[in-house]
């Protein structure tokens, strides 16, 4: 997940949410009932760098199982029902892997055995309390640094240093490699051949974020594969897509109710890029920045559902919460895939964060506003250890005002 750090202001919340009597393509009245029977209500439960679980490195197996499920006791208590659980969050795993080594994150060792197998366990029980377990995969990124041979000596991208990448202070797959895209769908297609997983989920991380000054080096990539395309970003862009596509494919051969969802950052591009695009005035545009072309693969029917990371407050300048979901909402209509709409939680009552934030009603306004929306068919929140520490009550609020009833995921 992308955190987004931006400058304060005060939001005029009331003429904002005045709108809403017509908003969408539809009135919020008629939808509501169906949206409150049948909305995605999920968390993210963040494994990189120890985010949210397990606390930290070295705990034993019973210890990091109890800390596992009090967070899916936690989503249980805040009437939640899908658990986006980060599986391999930097090219290992929370699970027997055949491709990839045992995650650092659980023993502080990579390639160490816990003793026992994380994301089996969390399947098993996430459905034992009624929770959908989505499982949340980074496809590139190998590491928070840039030293291969901190990797374990049987590590793919040290078997394959050809495949690797070096860039802002970390390691990458190079995308432009279709030997590198058909090992990282191996690689996360093996967690789907051995449990009945709900959903394969990605993030927002696709060709990196860009960091000024330095260069994503893909010359010889290029030089083997790029003939035929214009020039290099589309044939990036094209990396993407086949990765993207290829990947839906494979999902529903291997098992069939798995679903496919991606939860990319929320500017496709700006309008004053493309005239069809959002009208916000975002400094990363995933077409153009990240080479995913993200409203492309929703027109294209890839997915089963996206999920936008709109991970700002209702009315901010450059990226409104208040244009951006009804942009989304219109992209996604006539298409069959589901929108659910990537909430900012752990900005809530953080001090650093614009004043909006500071009020705990400001993510229950999003879902009144989205409500409007006839597409829009749930929320996710970054992220777990918020949903339960939940710093200002404003997801106490939102259980409030809105998760008073159960819900079921849409299928």
């Amino acid at each position: 997940m992308r955190r987004m750090s931006r400058r304060s202001f005060s939001v005029v919340a009331a003429a904002t949410l005045a709108g809403l009597a017509s908003a969408g393509d539809a009135g919020a009245a008629p939808d509501r009932r169906r949206k409150k029977e049948r909305e995605l209500r999920g968390m993210w439960l963040a494994t990189v760098v120890n985010r949210d679980w397990p606390s930290k490195p070295g705990l034993t197996a019973q210890q990091q199982r109890s800390e596992l499920m009090a967070f899916l006791d936690s989503a249980v208590n805040r009437r939640l029902n899908a658990v986006v659980f980060q599986v391999r969050p930097t090219a290992d795993a929370l699970w027997p892997s055949r491709y990839e080594p045992w995650s650092e994150y659980l023993t502080g060792v990579q390639g160490k055995d816990p003793g026992w197998d994380p994301l089996g366990t969390a399947v098993k029980e996430a459905h034992r309390r009624g929770l959908e377990l989505h499982a949340w995969f980074n496809p590139f990124r190998i590491a928070n640094h840039t030293d291969p041979s901190r990797l374990i000596a049987t590590h793919p991208a040290r078997v394959h240093p050809e495949w690797v990448v070096p860039y802002g202070g970390k390691l990458y797959y190079n995308p432009g490699l279709p030997e590198v895209r058909r090992f990282v769908q191996d690689a996360m297609l093996d967690a789907v051949r051995r449990y009945p997983l709900d959903a394969v989920h990605w993030d927002d991380y696709f060709y990196p974020y860009p960091v000024a000054g330095q260069t994503f080096d893909d010359d010889e990539a290029f030089a083997r594969h790029g003939g035929g395309f214009p020039d290099r970003a589309s044939w990036r862009r094209d990396n993407i897509d086949r990765l993207v596509r290829e990947m839906s494919g494979r999902i529903k051969k291997t098992r069939g109710r798995t679903q496919f969802g991606i939860s990319p950052f929320a500017v496709w591009r700006n309008i004053a890029t493309d005239p069809t695009g959002s009208d916000t005035r975002a400094g990363v545009q995933t077409y153009d920045d990240l080479y995913a072309d993200t409203r492309g693969w929703v027109k294209k029917g890839w997915l089963d559902y996206i999920v936008p990371q709109v991970y700002w407050n209702i009315g901010f300048p450059a990226a409104d919460y208040a244009k951006l979901v009804p942009w989304w909402n219109d992209v996604v209509r006539g298409t069959g895939v589901r929108l659910y709409i990537g909430e900012a939680l752990y900005k809530a009552g953080d001090p650093a964060q614009p004043a909006a934030w500071q009020d705990p009603a400001e993510l229950s306004r999003h879902l009144t506003y989205a409500e409007g929306y006839r597409e829009v068919r749930g929320h996710i929140y970054f992220s777990a250890k918020e949903v339960g520490v939940d710093k200002n009550g404003a997801m106490a609020r939102v259980v409030a005002d809105h998760y008073q009833e159960p819900a079921k995921p849409p299928r």
